[in-house]
């Protein structure tokens, strides 16, 4: 059986419906350094365990997703919109 990942707006589908895109960072501010924008873009950590993606509903309803899932497992623990504000 298909893996299924649970789109906020088309439900339960298969994971090869989506596109993963890469780590959901926050973005450094426009007037950040050289280096800042230099680590952003090119560097990245490879951790194991929970870690927050962007996913693209390609052959679905073609929104963006933030997933929460571990990457040693592969266990999805939540999917959001990723236009909806998260508030803390």
């Amino acid at each position: 059986m298909a893996s299924l990942v649970t789109c906020p707006h088309c439900g339960a589908r298969p994971k090869e419906e989506f596109t993963v895109k890469g780590a959901a960072l926050t973005r450094p501010a426009p007037d950040a350094s050289q280096e800042t924008w230099f680590d952003y873009v090119y560097l990245r950590d490879n951790p194991r365990g929970a870690y927050q993606e962007y996913w693209h509903h390609t052959s679905g309803c073609r929104r963006w997703l933030v997933v929460n899932r571990d990457t040693a497992t592969h266990e999805i623990f939540e999917t959001r919109d990723a236009a909806r504000k998260v508030t803390a």
